[in-house]
């Protein structure tokens, strides 16, 4: 039996999306998994596999992608990267996985390609998914579904908006606990006695007003996923409990005597630095150790300000106002923009928007005052007026120009004249910013 042969029966024999390749690219082999996923039909000893995956005569390395083909040849170990790929359902994230195949004098004869399809991102919109193409996005990706391959405590880790729940649910929806209840537990204001009655559950007549027996949350949960929410401001007093809970998966209902066991997966996520907490003295160690298995970090928006235009499309698609565009000008004001309360406060900025445009067309007018040229935080003063900070001529303009016409209460020929340009010109530089005059 030749090589090809046998390549092609251990490729047969994997249920996920697979091809044979040798370091010129060329596909040698492939099965049927792969072949239902793309469109474009693999001749074997002709086609490359960035023409069936990329639509592109040229690897994925030269469109920005890390190619998994060229750290394989260089590390001659296995190696993965998260892909945007051209399959028969259009553009979808796929997790690639390459393994140099070598003979018996230990010669790599080429290398397997496994891909696994990512069905909770995509960088279009598309409802129930998490949104985005850009760098850090795509990092996320990865230890997502790094994370999904086991049971291991996760923490996710970012600002306050980052989208902490949507991930904790992509890392229960690509485990193999997908079918299982995924359950949130928001620790913020949860007090000791709600704290034991929520998670644990109770019996009838435990306490006051206690009429019939209670589930709690945990036991719910069982064979799924459990997301505390703003694990870091657990109290104290009750983090001792949490801990014997996690490392036991053993709890008592209150008023009750029967032991009971829950099978779960932990994910937590916090915005503060729970290990400044555990310095502090305000955060266990050992608890902290016992759920930082696997820390994500989740980007911010300034992080990741490429997803901006793509996320504002999906968020406007899936409201009331789905009928409503923004304009260009809007677009470029919205990019400019530091979003500190992250992916929530754009989605509240974009129904904010879209309720107040009277026209179909959301124009830069409509957004909010805050995100305004003139609405300048104290630190954009400063830097205005040490020069510590170069703006673009065209921000400047833009900034300046907002102003006025807010301002100014003349007619178009009078401004012009003030700026000492033509009327033409005021009019094309307005049309340029999408700016028109109040007094009009």
């Amino acid at each position: 039996m030749d090589n090809t042969t046998v390549v092609q029966s251990m490729i047969n024999a994997i249920d996920k999306p697979a091809i044979f390749i040798t370091p010129d690219y060329v596909i040698h082999a492939v099965n049927e998994a792969y072949a239902e996923t793309y469109e474009t039909k693999v001749i074997l000893g002709q086609s490359k596999c960035h023409q069936i995956s990329h639509h592109s005569n040229e690897p994925c390395d030269k469109h920005g992608e890390d190619c998994p083909l060229q750290k394989c040849l260089s590390t001659t170990r296995a190696a993965n990267a998260i892909h945007i790929h051209s399959t028969a359902h259009g553009k979808s994230y796929c997790d690639i996985l390459m393994k140099p195949i070598k003979d018996n004098d230990g010669q790599i004869l080429g290398f397997l390609e496994i891909l696994d399809a990512i069905d909770y991102a995509s960088i279009e919109s598309k409802k129930g998914t998490m949104v985005g193409q850009s760098a850090p996005f795509k990092e996320m990706l990865n230890r997502i579904n790094r994370a999904s391959q086991s049971n291991i405590a996760v923490l996710l880790q970012g600002e306050t908006g980052a989208g902490k729940e949507l991930v904790a649910k992509a890392v229960h929806q690509a485990s193999s606990r997908s079918d299982k209840p995924f359950v949130v537990i928001e620790c913020t204001g949860l007090s000791e006695n709600l704290f034991e009655s929520e998670l644990f559950g109770y019996e009838k007549g435990a306490f006051t007003g206690a009429t019939t027996s209670k589930k709690g949350l945990i036991e719910i949960a069982h064979g799924g996923t459990v997301f505390f929410d703003e694990i870091g401001d657990v109290p104290m007093n009750m983090q001792v409990k949490l801990l014997r809970l996690l490392e036991t998966q053993c709890y008592r209902a209150v008023g009750g005597l029967k032991q009971k066991r829950s099978d779960f997966r932990l994910v937590s996520a916090s915005h503060k630095n729970l290990l400044d907490l555990v310095e502090k003295g305000e955060f266990r160690r050992d608890l902290y150790y016992r759920i930082a298995g696997f820390p994500i970090y989740l980007p911010s928006l300034r992080e990741r300000h490429d997803d901006i235009p793509t996320l504002v499309n999906h968020f406007i698609k899936y409201s009331e106002y789905k009928h409503k565009k923004f304009s260009a000008n809007a677009f470029t004001l919205l990019s400019r923009y530091a979003y500190p309360g992250n992916i929530r406060e754009l989605k509240n900025i974009i129904e904010q928007s879209a309720l107040i445009a009277n026209e179909d067309m959301i124009h830069s007018s409509d957004l909010p005052e805050i995100v305004q040229p003139n609405h300048l935080s104290t630190e954009e003063n400063n830097s205005l007026k040490t020069a510590t900070t170069i703006m673009s001529l065209d921000d400047v303009e833009y900034r300046y120009l907002f102003q006025v016409c807010e301002q100014f209460q003349g007619s178009p020929a009078e401004l012009a004249i003030k700026l000492n340009i033509s009327v033409r010109t005021l009019y094309r530089k307005l049309q340029r910013y999408d700016l028109k005059l109040t007094a009009l």
